[in-house]
C-alpha cells in the first residue's frame, strides 16, 4: 500500500493490522513519522521503546488476533476501533488507538483498552 494512494484510515489500519502480525519493524518504516510520540503509559515517550514492547508482543503472542470494528477520520486523526485478541481463546479486549498524522505519516498514538467480561449484563455488548 502506497501513503500516495492511501487514505489516514488504511494507513492507521494498515499499521495495526501489520503490529498485529508481528511485522513490527517494517511497520514502523512504512508508517511512523520521524517525531513521533506516543501516550501509553507502560513505556517511555519515543518510539524506539514502544516498537521494543510491540515486538515482545508479537514473540509472547504470536496468534494474536486483530478486527476492526469502526474508524473515524476528522482533520489529520483517526480513531481504530477494535477487537483484539492474544490467542484464539482469549475473550480479548476493546481497543482503541488513535494517530495524529503529519504529512501523512504517523508523528502521535494513544491508545485505550478494555477488557471484554466473560458475561456482561449489556445485552448491545462491546461492539
Amino acid at each position: 500500500m502506497s501513503t500516495e494512494q492511501s487514505t489516514h484510515k488504511e494507513i492507521a489500519v494498515s499499521f495495526l493490522q501489520m503490529v498485529a502480525s508481528g511485522e513490527v519493524q517494517e511497520a514502523y518504516k512504512r508508517y511512523i513519522g520521524l517525531d513521533f510520540r506516543h501516550h501509553n503509559a507502560y513505556f517511555p515517550g519515543d518510539a524506539e521503546s514502544l516498537m521494543r514492547g510491540m515486538k515482545e508482543s508479537a514473540v509472547e503472542s504470536p496468534n494474536k488476533q486483530f478486527e476492526v470494528k469502526l474508524v473515524i477520520e476528522e482533520e489529520g486523526t483517526v480513531a481504530v476501533h477494535s477487537h483484539v485478541k492474544q490467542n484464539p481463546d482469549d475473550h480479548g479486549g476493546a481497543v482503541v488507538h488513535i494517530f495524529r498524522f503529519q504529512d501523512d505519516r504517523i508523528v502521535e498514538m494513544w491508545d485505550i483498552g478494555q477488557p471484554v467480561p466473560e458475561d456482561s449484563p449489556n445485552e448491545n455488548g462491546m461492539f
